[in-house]
This record gives structure tokens, sequence and C-alpha cells, in this order.
């Protein structure tokens, strides 16, 4: 009942910021627009530094307490196989996506447009940083409280599985650690339930600040880019669903349904991080082990981030289109595979799918400059891409659950079901 309540907030504040930032947008002067959108986008970036602020120690104690709850190291690693099977399947899968709909589609052929790289400037630099060292350096902590300082989640995870394969091996006499890290996330997953209720303003916020500053003929400026990306993204949501049935089967209705509001924040907000503590909640409310919940999912927020992924091959080819330039076949196989490898090293860093994007382009001749062109857009289509991230880490994690052989949730369903009923 709560979630519904929330969802239906957030859908009325969506709405409520899509006419207000018209009305500013197309009634005001450049100025207050400016003013505007930069004092209302505030009610956004409260909500998201909320989050920010509780991420870091429930993915410390969720995955420490998930590992050192299964005990068997072979069950650890049987279950991260699994995981990373799904996740370079499903990276694999979104990346092909991409580049079978910009060239079928080719939305990037026949423009005739000077681009103006003044607004990638920061882009363009974060270009020569994504080589081996970067990718090593990122991903192993040099100091975990700089790591916890900073919302490294890739970080993180490597510490708290280090930590968690130690405190199992550790025995009886590191069950108490595990019971306080354990009570910890019960806490942290309560604060969760105030700040969700933060997240319609948030939603307000974000969606004003964006149509105020662009206006409604941003969609019309790009409509062949747009639904080109939305025919990808919808392309991948049926892949994933489909996945999802012969996996779940009809259950895979009701893990949506449970879902809901964290897509229409992750939707709202564009960052699918942000929905990180509540997908938490409701993938234990529709009856996944939490065992496997505390494992899979911080893993699949540093691996497994689908939309991303299609976006990264979309746009990389989409450029190389607007420049005239040939991609032969072998040459977009040989950018897959590199997109699948440098994909991996940025996971946590804002705009991390336009930086891989740029250093991408730099390495197959496509001219870095041209990310100017769809920067305008960017925060629309990463509406898109955070939503789909989340329905692809969802799925992972309950289908883990499945093959682990957990046979209980449908008998969760029917209490929960009967209970709402009474």
């Amino acid at each position: 009942m709560k979630n519904n309540k929330l969802f239906i907030a957030i859908i009325i504040t969506l709405l409520i910021g899509v006419v207000l930032g018209g009305y500013v947008h197309y009634n005001t002067s450049p100025e207050f627009i400016k003013t505007f959108s930069t004092n209302i986008k505030l009610l956004g970036t409260v909500f998201i530094r909320l989050i920010q602020m509780i991420i870091a120690p429930l993915v410390f104690s969720t995955l420490v307490v998930g590992i050192a709850k299964m005990g068997d190291m072979k069950m650890v690693g049987r279950v991260g196989g699994r995981a990373m099977g799904w996740f370079i399947t499903a990276s694999l899968t979104s990346l092909v996506i991409g580049a079978i709909v910009i060239n079928i589609m080719k939305p990037g052929e026949g423009l005739n447009i000077e681009i103006d790289a003044s607004s990638a400037q920061d882009l363009l630099k974060g270009q020569a940083s994504l080589t081996l060292e970067h990718f090593i350096t990122h991903m192993i902590p040099k100091s975990v409280f700089e790591s916890f300082a900073t919302n490294e989640i890739l970080q993180i995870v490597v510490f708290s599985i280090f930590f968690g394969v130690a405190m199992a091996a550790y025995g009886k006499e590191g069950e108490m650690i595990t019971k306080a890290l354990d009570k910890i996330s019960h806490i942290v997953l309560i604060m969760v339930g105030y700040v969700m209720w933060t997240a319609p303003l948030g939603v307000l916020g974000t969606i004003s600040a964006a149509i105020a500053t662009y206006g409604f003929g941003i969609f019309l400026l790009y409509v062949k880019y747009l639904i080109a990306f939305v025919i990808g993204i919808l392309l991948l949501w049926a892949v994933l669903i489909l996945v999802g049935y012969f996996i779940l089967g009809k259950r895979v209705i009701d893990l949506l349904r449970h879902i809901k509001a964290p897509l229409l924040i992750a939707f709202s907000t564009t960052s699918s991080e942000a929905v990180f503590p509540k997908l938490v909640e409701e993938l234990e409310k529709f009856g996944a082990q939490k065992k496997i919940i505390s494992f899979t999912l911080p893993l699949g927020y540093s691996f497994n981030l689908d939309g991303s992924m299609m976006y990264m091959t979309f746009a990389s080819l989409f450029i190389a289109q607007v420049y005239g330039i040939h991609m032969p076949i072998e040459k977009q196989i040989l950018m897959l595979l590199v997109l699948m490898l440098t994909s991996k090293g940025v996971a946590g860093v804002p705009r991390a799918s336009l930086i891989v994007v740029v250093a991408t382009c730099s390495m197959f001749g496509i001219p870095p400059e041209g990310i100017a062109l769809i920067l305008p857009i960017d925060h629309f289509c990463d509406m898109a891409r955070s939503m789909t991230n989340v329905l692809g880490n969802a799925l992972s994690t309950v289908a883990v659950d499945k093959w682990e052989g957990h046979v209980a949730i449908e008998q969760t369903y029917t209490h929960d079901d009967d209970h709402h009923k009474a």
C-alpha cells in the first residue's frame, strides 16, 4: 500500500514538473530560466545526496552479511559465477542491440550540423584516463575509508567481498559481527523508508529543471535519434523480460509490479544508484533470499548496467554516422569487445557512459568532439538507460536466486496477496 502511494505521488510530481518546466521555458526570460533551473534542481540534489549518504553502509553491511551467511565458499563461488555469467551475457546482448538498431535506422546519416564542442570539454579531458592503469586503480581501493567517503561502489564491493570471505573463514567467533552488521543493514533500510518520501520532490526538481532549460523542442530537434534510441531500449526490455519469463514464468509480472517505484524514480532522477536501497527492499518483499540479494545486487551495480551498455555502442556509432565515417562489421565487433572491457572501469563515475563513448571514439578514429551533439538530449536518454539498468539488475538477482533452487517465492506471493485482500 505504501509503495502504491509513493508511486502515485511520483507520477503526480512528474506531471507537475513537466507543466511547470514548460511554462517557465516558454513564458519567462533566459535569465529567469537559468536561475529557476539552478534553484529547483536543488530538490533533486537533496534527494540524491540523501540516498548517497546511506549507499556505502548498506552495500558493505548487506554484502558482507550475504557472504558470511552463505558460509560455504563453494556457494560463494557458484553464486558469483552464475551472476557474472548473466552480467557478461546481458552486457554483450545490450551492446549488440545498440549496434543493430543504429545500423538499421542510421539516424546520424544525412545530418549537416556544425558542432560546437565547447560544451563537451570536461568529457574530452577525461578520455585519456581510460587506461588499464585507470581500471585497476579504480577497482582496487588504496584506502577503504576513501572509498566510503567518495561512494565508489566498485571499490566498496571489492573490500566487502574480501571482508565477508575472511569473516566466513573466521567461523563461529565471527557470528557476533555478522549479527551486528545484519542489524545495521535493517536500520539503514528503515532510513531508506524515510528518504524515499522525499523522492517526489526530487522528481519535481529534476524534471522541472530539465524541461525549463531545454523545452519540448529538444524532442523535435533530435526526433530521429530519440526514436531510434527508444526502439533500442524497447527491444532490450523485450529481451530482458522474455528471458525473465523463461526463468521465472508468470512471476516476472509480479517482479515488475514490485519494482515499479524504483523504475520510476530511476527514470525521473536519471540515477539507477539512487534506487539501490529501495530495490533491495522490494526484492526482499518479492521473496528473494536476502543473502542472494546482498551478494548479487551490489555486483550488478558495477558490472551489469544494460541500458548504459546499449547506449555506448548506439552513441559511438551515431557520431561516426554524423561524420560520415564508415565502420565495417569487423571494426564494430572490435568496438563491442573494447566497450565490454572499458565500461567496467568507470562504474560509479558521473556520466560514465559519455566518458566511455568519448574514449572509444578516440580509439577508433571518430572525432570525440561529436559528443557535444548529443549532450543536450543526454539527460532524456539517461532517464531510459537508468531505468533499464534497474530492470536488468532486478532480473539478474532474482534469476540467480531461482538458479540456487529457491522455491519459496510463490508461497510469499500467496501470503502477500491474501494479506492485501484482507
